[in-house]
C-alpha cells in the first residue's frame, strides 16, 4: 500500500527544534564537547516543593481518574488570583480562565475553533512555529507581519492592507518576544486592541516570557489594556517560569466566548491535565513571586556573561530586556543557516538560525541562555578563536 501524507502536513516545514535535536544527538554521539544554545529548555530542575506536592497528590487514588477538561476549580482560581496579583487583571475563574496542556497546544488549537478555509491569520515573522502550523491545520491563509529591527521588532499594524485585514479572523502577538527578545509597552497593546475592534479580529497574545525580565523592566500583559477582553485572550505558561517544560501546564485567559470555543475543541481532543500535576501547579503559582526573583537573577547573570563575551570577541550584540534569548546579527558574509552550520562544525556550538523562525528572521541567530555561565564563557571563547582571530 502506498502511504501519502495529507496536504496540510506537506505544507509544514520540518519542525525546527527536532532538526536541531538530531544535529545535537549526532554530534554528541561522536563524542564532541557540544555547548547547546539551541532549544529554549531550562537546565535547572523544577523546584523541590513543587515535586513534593506532585508526589503527595499522586499517592491519592482520586487523582488517577480522568481530569475535568476545564481543570480543577482550585487551579482556575489560583491562576485568576495570580493574574490579579501580577497584572492587576480581574478574571472570573469559571468563565475567563482555561488550563492547558502547555500553552503550545492552546496556541495550535485556537484556529480550529474560529477559522474556516479561506479565512486568514496574522502571524508574526519571525515567530514561534505553532502560530503558523496551527493556521495551516485549520486550512487558513497566512499573512506574515514582519518584525523588523527598525520598528523595535513590533509589527507595523498600519502597514497591513485593508483588504488583507478584512479576510483575517485571528492575530498572534508575542511579547516579550521569542525569538528576538523584544518587548512592548501598553501603548502597543492599546493600538492592537483598536486594530482588532476595527477589523473584527481575535487577538491571541502569547505572554509566556513575562516573568523573565531584567534591568528593572516589568513586562505588561495584553489583558491590562482597556478593551482587551472584548477582543482577545492571553496564553501563559508555567514552563519557563518554574522550570516545568516537561510537565505541560499552561493557561488561556480573557474573553469568555473565545475561551469557550477553545474549550470545545479541547474536549474533543484531550482529557485534561493529570490532577496531581494540577495540584502541584497550584503550589507553584502560590510561590510565583519568590521564584521570579530567583530566575531573573539567574538569567541576568547568564545574559551579561554571554553578551560581554561576544562583544569582547568582536561580535556586536545587544542585551535583551526580557526572555532567556540573545538575538544576534550574522557576520562574515554568512546567512543564518550557514553560520549555524559553521558554529556546529567548527566550534561545537549549537545555535538556532533566525531563518528557522520565518523569512524576516534571516540575518540573525538565536542563542538560549540555558547553560551555566562557565559554558557561556567557553562558547564566547570558541567563537572568538574560530571566527574573530
Amino acid at each position: 500500500m502506498s502511504i501519502d501524507y495529507a496536504e496540510r502536513l506537506k505544507q509544514l516545514p520540518p519542525y525546527l527544534f527536532e532538526e536541531i535535536d538530531r544535529a545535537k544527538q549526532k554530534a554528541a554521539g561522536e563524542g564532541r564537547p557540544i555547548i547547546d544554545l539551541g532549544v529554549g529548555d531550562p537546565d535547572r530542575p523544577t523546584p523541590d516543593f513543587i515535586i513534593k506536592k506532585l508526589h503527595e497528590a499522586s499517592l491519592d487514588p482520586a487523582t488517577h481518574t480522568y481530569a475535568l477538561n476545564r481543570g480543577l476549580s482550585a487551579l482556575r482560581e489560583e491562576m485568576a488570583r495570580w493574574y490579579g496579583s501580577r497584572f492587576n487583571v480581574s478574571l472570573d475563574p469559571d468563565t475567563e480562565v482555561l488550563p492547558l496542556l502547555g500553552s503550545k497546544e492552546g496556541i495550535a488549537h485556537i484556529p480550529l475553533a474560529f477559522i474556516d478555509p479561506g479565512d486568514e491569520v496574522l502571524v508574526p515573522d519571525p515567530g514561534y512555529p505553532p502560530y503558523k502550523s496551527g493556521a495551516i491545520f485549520a486550512g487558513a491563509g497566512i499573512h506574515f507581519m514582519p518584525l523588523l529591527e527598525k520598528n523595535g521588532f513590533l509589527p507595523d499594524l498600519d502597514a497591513i492592507d485593508e483588504n488583507v485585514a478584512r479576510k483575517c479572523r485571528l492575530m498572534h502577538l508575542n511579547y516579550p518576544n521569542n525569538p528576538t527578545g523584544a518587548v512592548c509597552d501598553k501603548a502597543f497593546y492599546e493600538k492592537a486592541v483598536s486594530f482588532a475592534k476595527k477589523h473584527d479580529i481575535i487577538v491571541c497574545s502569547d505572554a509566556a516570557y513575562t516573568e523573565i525580565s531584567f534591568d528593572g523592566f516589568t513586562p505588561p500583559s495584553f489583558l491590562e489594556v482597556k478593551g482587551a477582553k472584548d477582543v482577545g485572550i492571553e496564553f501563559h505558561s508555567l514552563s519557563k517560569t518554574f522550570n516545568m517544560t516537561g510537565w505541560r501546564v499552561g493557561m488561556a485567559l480573557g474573553n469568555a466566548d473565545i475561551l469557550n470555543g477553545l474549550a470545545r475543541v479541547k474536549s474533543n481532543i484531550d482529557s485534561g491535565i493529570f490532577t496531581a500535576v494540577q495540584m502541584a501547579s497550584i503550589e507553584a503559582l502560590k510561590h510565583a513571586g519568590e521564584i521570579k526573583s530567583e530566575i531573573c537573577g539567574l538569567y541576568a547573570e547568564r545574559r551579561d556573561t554571554l553578551v560581554k563575551g561576544l562583544n569582547k570577541a568582536g561580535w556586536k550584540v545587544q542585551r535583551p530586556l526580557a526572555t532567556f534569548y540573545v538575538w544576534a546579527p550574522v557576520f562574515g558574509g554568512y546567512d543564518s543557516f550557514s553560520l549555524a552550520k559553521a558554529m556546529l562544525e567548527k566550534a561545537d556550538i549549537i545555535v538556532t538560525p533566525g531563518s528557522g523562525f520565518g523569512k524576516s528572521g534571516e540575518g540573525y541567530m538565536r542563542m538560549a541562555l540555558t547553560v551555566e555561565p562557565d559554558k557561556l564563557e567557553e562558547a564566547a571563547s570558541r567563537i572568538k578563536k574560530v571566527f574573530f582571530s
